[in-house]
């Protein structure tokens, strides 16, 4: 599962890495291992761990706490081992396989590994390169219906993230560089958390930008002035809403 973002889209690349990913892989252990040993050696690598990047990453290898949120045994044969894994984006699971054969004192290592989620996009929904090529074509006769089967809006790809939801009034200023203001702000989701990133949206849900809150939920709700959420990146078109400070006599 690959997540591919187009135009503007991309702006958000950052968010849509950083979701969480599911993969089904298979663990190969070096020597003989009981079924029991190798479950309670599957609930030792269940949580926080430290993870260091291997020679070959593109990043610094510095020691790192990944979190593996479920590890889960699907099947067995002598001592190739099928996992299932979902972690926090950054883990690596072929550090995460040969660490547990570190474990069990026999050595393991990573024969075939397959994502079949990331964040919300499951491979089930995936497409092939032959039905993008199709539903391309399609749209160079005039018919859009097939792509717009096969590329699915970001707001629904990141349906997972934090909201501010903003009134019409406000668009415009946010998309022409101006911070979230809280007499902007029509509504929030509950799980809006100070300096962690959001999403500033219409009142329709279109993404207006990506934007780093200053406030709490409740103290966006309570409070009647000030600036609610930094920009970091805006991905609405300047032109799209009317802006409300034309025509203004200045004071």
């Amino acid at each position: 599962m690959l997540p591919i973002l187009l135009g503007k889209a991309t702006r958000l690349s950052r968010v849509v890495t950083r979701a969480g990913k599911e993969y089904v892989g298979v663990l190969y252990l070096h020597g003989e291992v009981g079924d029991e040993e190798l479950r309670r050696a599957l609930e030792m690598f269940t949580g926080p761990i430290y993870q260091r990047p291997p020679v070959k990453a593109a990043v610094a290898r510095d020691l790192r706490v990944r979190r593996v949120c479920e590890l889960e045994l699907l099947e067995r044969e002598g001592r190739y081992v099928l996992l299932r894994a979902v972690v926090e984006a950054g883990t690596y699971i072929r550090r995460l396989f040969y660490d547990i054969g570190e474990v069990l004192g026999v050595g393991g290592s990573m024969r075939e590994l397959r994502r079949v989620r990331s964040g919300p996009m499951h491979e089930r929904d995936s497409v092939t390169l032959q039905e993008l090529e199709e539903a391309s074509r399609a749209w160079l006769e005039g018919d859009e219906g097939p792509l717009r089967r096969v590329i699915r809006p970001i707001e629904e790809v990141l349906n997972y993230v934090p909201r501010i939801v903003v009134k019409d009034t406000a668009v415009a200023a946010i998309a022409h560089g101006d911070a979230v203001k809280v007499p902007g702000v029509a509504a929030v989701s509950e799980g809006l958390r100070r300096g962690r990133l959001a999403l500033a949206v219409t009142l329709k849900g279109e993404i207006i930008a990506l934007v780093r809150p200053l406030m709490e939920s409740s103290e966006i709700l309570e409070a009647d002035r000030g600036i609610a959420a930094e920009l970091e990146r805006v991905v609405m078109p300047r032109d799209l809403y009317p802006p409300t400070w034309r025509g203004r006599k200045s004071l």
